[in-house]
């Protein structure tokens, strides 16, 4: 058998729980997330659960995943490779063993592995009873049969005690990171209070699993990792739509707007709309409408009527949207944009992600009808960019698109509760004069934006609408000349924001052979890749991420031309890469581009960027 890579100190691992859908591996990554942030380490975890709401039990396509890497140094992404991966069938095992350490951890429930199960997943002969698994290390625990005796006394039936062996994989994983229950108990009272039978279930289960290692001494040592130095402050892990729905409400709280979202459900952004509609005692009015178009027509309404106002989607629903967009942008309103891209076309992977929704963002509607598009790159900054967004929206009086993605929307991190004075304020543009010299389309001369009056004010009752305005007073008009220059001025506004957003950063070598890339949530696979490259000595390399696409930082040209080579990655088939080129053509471009629903691995960076060093 081989030396298990496990180790007394450890810097940070990966742990991988994996099972059928119904398995509850979701709730248990997330309990394990929970304890490892109350410990102070930094995190990043990723979920992986099949498209089909009952996926075939026991097969390879009814896997349901989660996986996290915990840390005491900074972590940017959920791990390439798994230092412990949890099973609890067959499936599990084949579906997720080539991601595995050599002489990593396998911690399998021997109770699935019935040869029926074994069937299902492709297996002729058991993987823990003969060679296959020589390589790794092995804990076989009966989790089902011992979580059904533990739990023999509570008087349920056979598939409710069933149900709780993911609590007694927990305990025993908490064992060996050596974590106090104490904490992970109380999470349980807190999230099942109103089924308290299921509470002793649950917690029963997790005592079973951690007296199990205990008693068996199946690990020979267990794990400490130290607690990352993050900056002071109170932390929580948080995902990505939850995030980006605190971060409009910060934003509503801060400019003293009412928050409205008008949506429809569409996987993977259902969440902020169920977050959203939980958040009325913060003011939020929440419509959930009858489809997409209905949504964003409802939300332009209520950006019209003086609301800080959103609609949230994906990929399919922005295409629905578009026409209605249109009409945002020619009527000049505050409107936010929340796309979480998924894999597409179509349904194509709707719980997998992917980045194919930028061209849609950037030119997805009839007409010259440029927008701000913006894209978060974490599940905490998520919070930070949706506030940005808000605020661009509301002090430019214009749609802005904030795109996220299932990786950042179903992943969490530690998210650090900002203080009172952390948030930039928000100045919206309201006429201060005598209502009879304002107009609806007068503009400040800095930005070009038009005050956000509402028909509601005294004074300042207007109309607005989908056909062409005359310049300043807004009136109809089909004047050529006129509608040439409000085109050119709506297109000037939008760049003239570039001016009031943050430099482009570079990480690493200011200037030399490589300059690698990345927009949105590749963020940390990219950030880690180059980092240890550096780590290693390399020094000619260095890193720029976009958040702001359009318009893009007024110093974009300028760090491009640092290097003799951009190498642009991105989880689609070049769509950043080709509106560079189209902005920037002097330059050398190499593209790196993976669309299969999965994000980067480092590894996959660092072989890149050694390949694009020997061109």
């Amino acid at each position: 058998m081989a030396k298990n890579v496990l180790t007394s100190q450890m810097r940070k691992v990966v742990v991988r729980f994996s099972g059928d859908s119904g398995d509850g591996m979701q709730l248990t990554g997330d309990m394990f997330s929970q304890s490892s942030g109350i410990a102070g380490h930094d995190l990043t975890t990723i979920p992986d659960f099949p498209a089909e709401i009952r996926a075939p039990q026991g097969t390879i396509s009814g896997v349901s995943s989660f996986q996290i890497q915990i840390g005491g140094t900074e972590i940017y992404t959920p791990g390439d490779t798994v230092d412990v991966l949890v099973i609890m069938n067959p499936a599990a095992l084949k579906a997720n063993i080539s991601l595995l350490k050599p002489g990593g951890t396998i911690i399998a429930d021997k109770d699935g592995f019935t040869s029926k199960n074994l069937k299902k997943a492709g297996y002729e002969d058991n993987p823990l009873e003969d060679n296959t698994l020589e390589d790794f290390h092995v804990i076989q625990a009966p989790a089902t049969s011992l979580t059904k005796e533990a739990l023999k006394d509570l008087g349920l039936d056979v598939t409710a005690m069933v149900r709780s062996k993911n609590m007694f994989a927990l305990g025993v994983i908490l064992y060996l990171f050596n974590r106090p229950l104490k904490k992970t108990m109380e999470f349980i009272e807190k999230k099942f209070y109103k089924k308290p039978k299921l509470v002793e279930a649950n917690k029963i289960a997790i005592q079973a699993g951690f007296n199990f290692a205990v008693t068996t001494e199946v690990f020979s040592t267990s794990v400490v990792i130290p607690p990352a130095k993050l900056p002071k402050g109170t932390y929580r892990n948080i995902d990505g739509n939850t995030a980006v729905t605190w971060g409009l409400l910060a934003a509503a709280e801060k400019s003293g707007k009412r928050l409205s979202l008008c949506s429809y459900p569409i996987t993977p952004a259902s969440e902020i709309l169920q977050e959203m509609s939980a958040r009325k005692d913060m003011g939020a009015i929440v419509f959930q409408a009858e489809d997409e178009i209905a949504a964003v027509c409802a939300s332009i309404g209520a950006a019209f009527s003086g609301n800080l106002s959103v609609t949230s989607t994906s990929g399919p629903g922005l295409s629905l949207k578009s026409e209605a967009l249109g009409l945002a942008a020619i009527a000049e309103l505050p409107l936010v944009v929340v796309n979480v891209q998924r894999a597409g076309p179509s349904t194509g992977l709707p719980t997998k992600t992917e980045q194919s929704d930028l061209n849609q963002a950037l030119y997805g509607r009839h007409g010259d009808a440029p927008m701000v598009v913006m894209a978060a790159s974490s599940p905490d900054d998520c919070f930070y960019f949706s506030y940005q967004a808000a605020r661009i929206a509301m002090e430019h009086v214009t749609p802005v698109i904030l795109l996220s993605d299932t990786y950042l929307a179903s992943g969490t991190s530690p998210w650090r509760i900002p203080e009172k004075g952390d948030l930039d304020e928000i100045n919206i543009p309201k006429f201060k004069g005598d209502p009879e010299n304002w107009e609806p389309f007068l503009r400040q001369p800095e930005f070009l934006n038009r005050y956000w009056m509402t028909p509601g004010d005294k004074g300042f009752e207007h109309r607005n609408g989908g056909l062409e305005k005359k310049e300043i007073t807004g009136n109809l008009t089909y004047e050529p000349l006129n509608h040439e220059k409000m085109t050119k001025v709506r297109a000037e506004k939008i760049e003239r924001i570039a001016n009031r957003l943050p430099h482009l950063s570079v990480s690493g070598a200011q200037a030399g052979r490589v300059l690698v890339v990345g927009w949105g949530s590749t963020h940390g696979a990219i950030n880690t890749a180059v980092t240890e490259m550096i780590e290693d000595g390399e020094e000619n390399i260095g890193f720029a991420h976009f958040n702001y696409i359009n318009p893009l930082p007024v110093n974009t040209e300028q760090v491009l031309s640092k290097f003799d080579q951009i190498l642009v990655c991105e989880l689609n088939n070049g769509q950043f890469v080709n509106y560079l080129k189209s902005k920037f053509p002097q330059f050398r471009y190499r593209q790196f581009n993976k669309i299969q629903g999965q994000p980067f691995f480092t590894s996959e960076i660092k072989a890149e960027i050694i390949n694009t060093l020997s061109k």
